[in-house]
């Protein structure tokens, strides 16, 4: 079973953190986030940079558990297609989540 998990954590950690940061931008646009200033940047783009900066954050620690000694599987296969599916979600939450936390607005 812990290796089920092994093998699914980074894509899950990643299904969250998209669902995540797309409601987030959904409830900065209902709130009006874009017209409150933080560190001369809005509230709204604050939100989304720091969420998904701690996505990638997470995907890099999840791929760094994944290949050690301590938390990566006994099995090759396993550690194989854990740490494969590792780098999955790191480039799936940085090419898929950077649009909304770099581009985006609210219309």
């Amino acid at each position: 079973m812990i290796d089920l998990l092994r093998i699914l954590i980074a894509p899950l950690v990643w299904l969250a953190a998209f669902s995540g940061i797309y409601g987030l931008h959904g409830v900065g646009c209902a709130y009006g986030w874009s017209e409150i200033t933080v560190l001369s940047l809005s509230l709204f783009r604050v939100a989304l940079l720091a969420s998904w900066g701690a996505t990638v954050l997470i995907q890099i620690g999840l791929l760094l558990a994944l290949c050690s000694d301590r938390f990566g599987s006994g099995s090759l296969f396993v550690r194989r297609v854990s740490v494969t599916l590792g780098w999955v979600g790191l480039v799936a939450a940085i090419w898929t989540l950077h649009p909304v936390a770099i581009l985006s607005s609210c219309s």
